[in-house]
């Protein structure tokens, strides 16, 4: 609804030295998770954390942070799930399935042009290695995906688009989100990180709900890695 994202954002945030303090802690967030997901497609792995480990204790991190942050956060997140689930779970598995349509084509296509995209592509399910196919499923539903989404458009996206306007918020956070992937060194990752960004970006422009784009994220994470993947 007009107005709504504003109205989630907590008073002592719209001006003065809070709102000074609230921006820097946006931007400050934005810089923590580039810190931990860098390094994460880097190296993959750290000590006894594999790649899917690793991921949930960065997702778990920025959501403790983001909620310390912005005291409207859970709340917030709370009302959307409140509010008409039955459609934003609909909408959001009907999202996930256009997005598969859109990789199904463009993955096709790639092959077709880009010399490199059938390797980046394969090497993007080297991630499983040495996880069993339980352990990424749960994490995928139960943390990953929606706390990907909990983060990157319930708190980052809705607080660019409050500070720097809904269009550059969604762009901003996009991008940044593609760009946390570069540490990989697969274009094939980077643009389909980009194009999801951009796509879950654009749903949660249009209709507000991290409920849709969790769904969404969540069903298409399984579709790609374990139900029907493009390798």
């Amino acid at each position: 609804m007009p107005g709504e994202e504003n109205s989630l954002i907590p008073p002592f945030s719209k001006g003065g030295i809070f709102a000074s303090q609230a921006n820097r802690g946006d931007l400050t967030l934005a810089l923590i998770a580039a810190l931990l997901f860098v390094p994460l497609f880097i190296f993959r792995s750290v000590g006894p954390f594999d790649f899917w480990w690793w991921m949930s204790v960065n997702i778990t991190a920025l959501i403790v942070l983001g909620n310390l942050s912005d005291k409207s956060y859970f709340p917030s997140v709370l009302s959307d799930m409140r509010s008409r689930p039955v459609w934003k779970i609909g909408v959001g598995v009907l999202a996930a399935i256009l997005l598969y349509g859109i990789f199904f084509a463009g993955n096709w296509i790639s092959r077709q042009i880009l010399p490199f995209a059938g390797p980046d592509i394969s090497r993007v399910y080297d991630f499983k290695e040495g996880a069993s196919t339980l352990r990424v499923i749960l994490l995928m539903t139960l943390l990953i995906g929606p706390g990907e989404e909990y983060f990157w458009r319930g708190f980052l996206q809705r607080r660019f688009q409050t500070r720097f306007g809904r269009g550059a918020g969604w762009l901003l956070t996009s991008t940044l989100y593609a760009f946390v992937h570069a540490g990989s060194g697969n274009t094939m990752l980077v643009l389909a990180a980009a194009v999801c960004g951009f796509f879950w970006g654009y749903l949660y422009l249009r209709l507000r709900s991290v409920l849709l784009v969790a769904v969404s994220h969540t069903l298409w994470d399984l579709l790609v890695f374990v139900v029907v993947s493009y390798q």
